[in-house]
């Protein structure tokens, strides 16, 4: 929301169904100074410029040296490329989620480290073994699916080092603050949207392409679904407004000024965990499920009957006004 010139994109598709995110990588350049200042700025580049991967390798190849980058890009597009691109300063290397010997199960997961960096400095290895773990288990018995990425991943509550599951320990009810220590989970203290982009199959038309976003915590946030269409048609509340800042992200740290209310020294990594999940199913976290999966089965229900031909203008009014009902409700505005 600094970014008023809209200099810098951070993740997101094009009317192509070509989608683009990143990851920073702390140990692919020789330091870490002054190398996370592009980033925004090339995926803007590529969601401007780019149908394919080649178009993305193109645009990378042309871009003048240093590059001033130190990221994972994944990448997609609507021919059923998908890839990671660990990108330095210099050049990249593309890990291709289609070819067997890299991804054997079908997947690849980064999280702020790059297999082809400097290994001695990794970071993320807790989320990456938490991540890896629900990856395996959900691909084994084919269930790797958005629900699964939003829900289960971006919330996990698992530490991949301690094997903490936070759900184990949850307390009987909210009635008192319950302080647990919160670092190197999944969803952190400074974590402020997650996307996940689902492409299309094969013979789909691109316009079904879909943006599931959680516009603030994941632990305090339902996702919402949103379409590029031509008359920006949007959830109000997910836009900015006269602050600079969309209403859905206030709620959303509202809420999760109650999950840290500790405001002074290193509150931010104590979670009140009464607050997160409890036993009388109270939680904040708890109370995101209900009205997640109504939308979820809404919007499901929704891109059936709209079928090959799409969505209109009056479909997405009627649909997003739907959805800010259930925002409200959620919200106990």
């Amino acid at each position: 929301s600094s970014d008023k010139d809209g200099k810098e994109v951070w993740g997101g598709y094009n009317s192509a169904g070509f989608a683009i995110m990143n990851s920073a990588s702390y140990n692919i350049n020789p330091t870490n100074e002054g190398n996370e200042e592009r980033e925004g700025i090339v995926m803007k580049m590529a969601l401007q410029r780019c149908a394919t991967l080649a178009d993305f390798e193109k645009l990378l190849a042309g871009l003048p040296k240093p590059m001033q980058l130190s990221a994972n890009f994944g990448v997609i597009d609507a021919q059923g490329g998908c890839a990671y691109y660990e990108t330095n300063d210099i050049g990249y290397k593309k890990f291709d989620a289609n070819d067997l010997s890299t991804a054997p199960m079908g997947y690849i997961i980064r999280t702020n480290y790059s297999f082809s960096g400097d290994r001695e400095r990794d970071m993320g290895l807790s989320r990456y073994q938490s991540a890896s773990g629900l990856f395996y288990k959900a691909s084994l018995a084919n269930g790797l699916s958005y629900r699964l990425l939003l829900q289960d991943v971006s919330r996990c509550l698992t530490h991949g080092i301690t094997g903490v599951d936070l759900y184990s320990i949850m307390p009987e009810n909210g009635d008192k603050p319950v302080y647990y220590p919160f670092r190197d989970f999944i969803p952190r203290y400074s974590t402020s949207s997650v996307i996940v982009v689902q492409g299309i199959k094969d013979k789909e038309p691109v316009q079904q392409t879909t943006m599931w976003t959680i516009l603030g915590s994941p632990l305090t946030t339902p996702a919402i679904p949103i379409w590029l269409n031509e008359n920006k048609i949007y959830p109000s509340t997910m836009l900015a407004d006269e602050t600079g800042n969309a209403k859905i992200c206030d709620w959303s740290l509202e809420l999760k000024k109650r999950l840290f209310p500790i405001e002074r020294g290193e509150g931010k990594d104590y979670i009140d965990l009464s607050a997160l999940v409890s036993k009388d199913k109270e939680g904040v976290l708890q109370r995101i499920s209900g009205i997640e999966n109504q939308i979820f089965d809404y919007s499901e229900k929704a891109i059936k009957e709209w079928g090959g031909n799409g969505y209109t203008k009056e479909d997405l009014k009627s649909f997003y006004e739907e959805i800010g009902k259930k925002l409200e409700e959620y919200f106990n505005l």
